[in-house]
């Protein structure tokens, strides 16, 4: 936390904003949905949402690919742990509802890769399933939908960034038609809050 939020961001984003902080969960299992507009996403997720705000670490899921040389020593150590986007293995996916089975948060970008092309958001099925398969079991997962903006499409030293989070929705039911409805709404807050932050820095975009 000392290297990435006291040192790293403050020094590299003039200001840092944190909108609808009163959404985040403050007990129970949490995915967290963000937006993904760059690596700095990682960063800023835990200074708006960690161990510091909500008591608890931010679990990222992630790609496998991510997770190697350097890039995925510091990932370890920001609690990441790899996914096989086109094939998760049931280890991983046993892991994800264990931490939200013992009340951690969760982070997974449902986007599935960062979007720098300000093109509609359009999200995969995975943290929608995740979610179904953990209210099979009985676990009750809130999503908390977030965007996250920056004062230039690629962010700049001395540039600002803003995170929103919007209201907790939760999956009520199964099966392939009820993830695409869920994925619908989840989009739209996701939209709603990345458009919030974007106007926060003095950017907008009207992609949804």
């Amino acid at each position: 936390m000392v290297t990435t939020q006291d040192l790293v961001l403050r020094n590299f984003f003039r200001q840092r904003l944190v909108l609808g902080k009163e959404h985040l969960p403050s007990a129970g299992p949490v995915l967290l949905a963000p937006t993904h507009r760059a690596r700095w996403d990682g960063l800023m997720l835990p200074m708006a949402a960690g161990r510091r705000v909500t008591g608890r670490d931010c679990r990222f899921m992630v790609t496998r690919t991510e997770m190697k040389g350097i890039q995925g020593w510091f990932l370890h150590r920001l609690g990441c742990f790899p996914v096989d986007q086109a094939r998760p293995s049931l280890a991983t996916l046993r892991y994800a509802i264990d931490l939200m089975v013992d009340g951690q948060q969760l982070v997974v970008f449902p986007e599935g890769k960062i979007n720098r092309t300000g093109k509609a958001i359009r999200l995969k099925q995975g943290l929608a399933r995740l979610a179904q398969l953990a209210h099979g079991k009985g676990v009750d997962v809130q999503v908390v939908p977030v965007g996250i903006g920056y004062s230039e499409a690629v962010p700049k030293p001395f540039g600002r960034a803003a995170i929103c989070f919007e209201e907790p929705l939760m999956v009520s039911s199964t099966g392939r038609n009820a993830a695409n409805n869920f994925n619908d709404k989840l989009a739209l807050s996701m939209h709603a809050a990345e458009q919030a932050a974007l106007s926060a820095v003095g950017r907008l975009s009207n992609s949804l």
